[in-house]
């Protein structure tokens, strides 16, 4: 008898967990699956919204499968259906379009929504966005915006973190007159130290953007003759014909709540991604783990793999939590960041090296401990971002001159230590579509012998293609290592 697993939420990693159920399982003889999610698209990858809003893709190129992929392949899926309610006692799930489903086993990817903070005349009575106000989470909101701009557009962006600067980016480049507001000292705060974020400031106003630091939209509202504005904490007022909403996320935890299954901040889970019902899971943005609740799509994608493998074998599979690397996906702007960003130089127990260069746009930050890079912050500086990244992933020890890092010169230890030779298999190349090492290394053995080939393969580099240099490296190491 097989295992039927219900999984509610149609996104990145509900859809996931089914592929990877698929992959494991292909002829359905252990489990079974269904996916029930309220978005009317299938799923779609997030990370490359901001994208279409800049107009370099179409919302079309964001799909993670082709049309039919999981019908050609018997996987059950319900876009546009929403569950209205679990009875855990008979172990099924009520939809609002009339459908009951039984489940071995429930998991919950129902990830999250746009938190709205409070601003007078933003919302309706019901909590929408009025027109005009976008909260920018979600494929739909991404078109509403694309539609709304024209040339010299009034945008405000309410938030000044990732995805805030991503949007604003992306509609600064249709020709809108873009204006961020942020109420910190500088933007992306929790992944920028101060001095890279005031590098990071002044990078984004040189390219066009007005950045306003240090205060709150506080209002929105329609003046006569001069149209809508947006009021700040200090009384003072922008023109707004559009403002998009950027300021988190909520985890969508209400349906299991209702169902009596444990939340806090988000759905709490263990290492095994279980709830307080045994037979209930829960992953991606809707998950607390460890006291955690990730707002990235690696460790969605991560958590849908351990879950995978625990429906799937006897031996149970732990999940340790996700090292998180950022990538801003902005046009002309070059920024990563992973691990420890706020560590200070006199901390006698780290190696914090800096390098600033604000008229050029540049500013680089690592910390080592112990020999392995524990953290850090690169804005102008693509050249490192590879190496850095793979030493940060592998825990590879750092070369002996410390300044390599910074500088990009990889001789002696960077070198061999970022080399594909020594890259684990498991080592994520491309994260926009978490594409390993040995997912490339599998495509070139079915013949895909070049970057083009490899991602039409895997899809890696059709994302931020910021991967596109090491993806070119480990195929000329493959050109003569597997020969």
């Amino acid at each position: 008898m097989t295992t039927r697993v219900v999984i509610i939420g149609n996104g990145m990693a509900g859809a996931r967990l089914q592929e990877e159920l698929h992959r494991l399982d292909p002829m359905g003889a252990q489990v079974t699956s269904v996916v029930i999610g309220d978005e009317p698209n299938a799923a779609y990858n997030r990370i490359l919204m901001s994208n279409v809003v800049a107009g370099r893709i179409r919302p079309a190129d964001t799909m993670i499968r082709a049309a039919g992929w999981y019908a050609e392949r018997n996987l059950e899926t319900h876009t546009g259906v929403r569950v209205t309610s679990i009875d855990r006692d008979a172990r099924r799930v009520h939809c609002d379009d009339g459908t009951v489903h039984h489940y071995d086993r429930l998991v919950f990817a129902t990830g999250s929504r746009a938190f709205i903070p409070p601003i007078d005349g933003a919302i309706t009575e019901t909590g929408a966005p009025i027109p005009g106000v976008i909260a920018f989470r979600n494929l739909a909101d991404c078109e509403a915006i694309v539609s709304a701009l024209q040339e010299d557009t009034r945008v405000v962006v309410v938030g000044g973190g990732l995805l805030g600067l991503e949007a604003a980016r992306g509609a600064l480049l249709r020709g809108a007159q873009v204006t961020v507001v942020h109420p910190r000292a500088y933007p992306m705060e929790k992944q920028m130290d101060a001095a890279g974020g005031a590098v990071l400031s002044r990078v984004l106003r040189e390219i066009g953007m007005d950045v306003v630091l240090g205060t709150r939209v506080t209002a929105v509202r329609d003046t006569p003759g001069s149209g809508r504005e947006v009021v700040l904490a200090d009384g003072s007022t922008l023109g707004a014909d559009l403002v998009i909403v950027t300021a988190g996320i909520a985890p969508n935890i209400e349906l299991a709540a209702e169902a009596d299954i444990a939340t806090e901040r988000g759905i709490l889970v263990d290492d095994q991604l279980r709830t307080s019902d045994r037979a209930v899971f829960a992953i991606g943005e809707c998950a607390q783990h460890r006291d955690i609740v990730y707002g990235l799509v690696q460790p969605g994608w991560e958590m849908a793999e351990t879950v995978a493998q625990n429906l799937l074998t006897r031996e149970p599979t732990g999940y340790e939590g996700t090292q998180q690397i950022l990538r801003l996906k902005a046009h002309d702007i070059d920024l990563a960041s992973m691990g420890e960003v706020d560590t200070d130089p006199s901390d006698l127990e780290a190696e914090v090296l800096t390098l600033s260069d604000p008229h050029r746009g540049r500013y680089a930050k690592v910390v080592v401990r112990k020999e392995r890079l524990v953290g850090a912050v690169l804005l102008g500086n693509p050249e490192v971002v590879g190496t850095i990244t793979q030493l940060f992933d592998s825990g590879a020890p750092v070369p002996t001159d410390r300044m390599t890092l910074l500088l990009g010169h990889l001789t002696g230890g960077a070198t061999e230590s970022a080399s594909p030779a020594q890259m684990p298999g498991e080592a994520i190349i491309c994260r926009c579509n978490t594409v390993s090492k040995k997912n490339l290394t599998d495509a070139w053995r079915k013949g895909a012998r070049n970057p083009l080939a490899m991602a039409e393969a895997t899809r890696a580099t059709t994302g931020c293609g910021s991967c596109e240099s090491v993806v070119e490296g480990l195929c000329e190491w493959l050109a003569t290592a597997d020969a």
